[in-house]
């Protein structure tokens, strides 16, 4: 986490190859209970939807909020206790409270997560989700909250050998199977292995069975590099930029009322106190 300084020099560098997608405190969160539940019912009745039709409604009838998540630091994690933490499982968490029903966590293949949301074992997608044209044309998406980027995982010690996209060719990737980073790796025609999660890709790469891996810059800044469980390990080309966001089921009216939550805790300071505690602060988009 100490290198996202160094990670946000990463992300302004490569702001010039592609264009940007689309776009705690959970006691100070917790207070825009009512206000963020109420105005996005009252939005959903003036649209003439019926209870039936409702997520919310569903979501708080059994009480309980299903996240769909993978292993991802900084963003879901577990600690030393087995519990799921990181900006946005912290997030999550508040979000839920907002609503009066508890969180659940649930560890899903990533490239069924579109079928996961639609099949209701899950109510949203929550962890660092580019908001790709896959995802926003398949799910109700809440604005844009935090920039990403896709860079390139190499072993420090060849680092000097791929400085650019046309020094990629020679190179087998490791890629999560339906990530921004197997669509990334792919338009570039590069051989690539789908694994599970972006953590399988890193360990493909420091283990050897991979050339190189394409994570989130995010995970990067966490896990890669001095002071890292991969110090061996360095991010080099930067592949694009883009943007998280959170999805649910299309047309489900928990988007609207995350939203409202997003711009209630960006406003009262407590997004980026959650944010400042994982390391992620520079990332923040700005949320009104």
């Amino acid at each position: 986490m100490k290198k996202l300084a160094a990670m946000m020099l990463t992300l302004l560098m490569i702001a010039s190859l592609a264009a940007c997608g689309n776009s705690g405190n959970s006691d100070d969160a917790g207070d825009s209970n009512g206000d963020t539940a109420g105005s996005a019912a009252e939005s959903q009745e003036e649209d003439g939807a019926s209870a039936s039709d409702s997520d919310m409604a569903y979501v708080k009838e059994k009480g309980t909020l299903v996240v769909g998540i993978t292993e991802f630091e900084p963003m879901d994690y577990k600690d030393e206790n087995g519990d799921w933490i990181g900006f946005d499982a912290d997030m999550a968490k508040a979000f839920a409270e907002s609503l009066g029903v508890e969180v659940e966590f649930v560890e899903i293949d990533w490239d069924n997560k579109i079928m996961e949301l639609d099949g209701k074992t899950i109510d949203c997608v929550w962890n660092g989700m580019t908001l790709t044209s896959e995802v926003t044309s398949a799910m109700e998406c809440s604005k844009a909250y935090c920039n990403n980027a896709q860079i390139v995982i190499v072993p420090a010690d060849v680092a000097d050998k791929y400085q650019d996209k046309d020094s990629l060719k020679d190179l087998t990737f490791a890629v999560e199977a339906g990530s921004a980073g197997e669509e990334q790796v792919s338009a570039l025609e590069l051989e690539y292995t789908a694994v599970k999660a972006q953590s399988d890709a890193l360990m493909e790469v420091a283990s050897g069975t991979s050339g190189a891996a394409v994570i989130d810059s995010l995970m990067a800044a966490a896990m890669v590099g001095e002071g890292t469980g991969y110090g061996d390990l360095t991010y080099t080309v930067g592949l694009n930029s883009e943007e998280y966001g959170v999805g649910f089921r299309k047309g489900s009216d928990l988007a609207a009322a995350l939203n409202e939550f997003f711009a209630e805790s960006y406003g009262d300071g407590s997004m980026m106190e959650t944010a400042e505690k994982y390391g992620v602060d520079a990332a923040i988009v700005e949320q009104s």
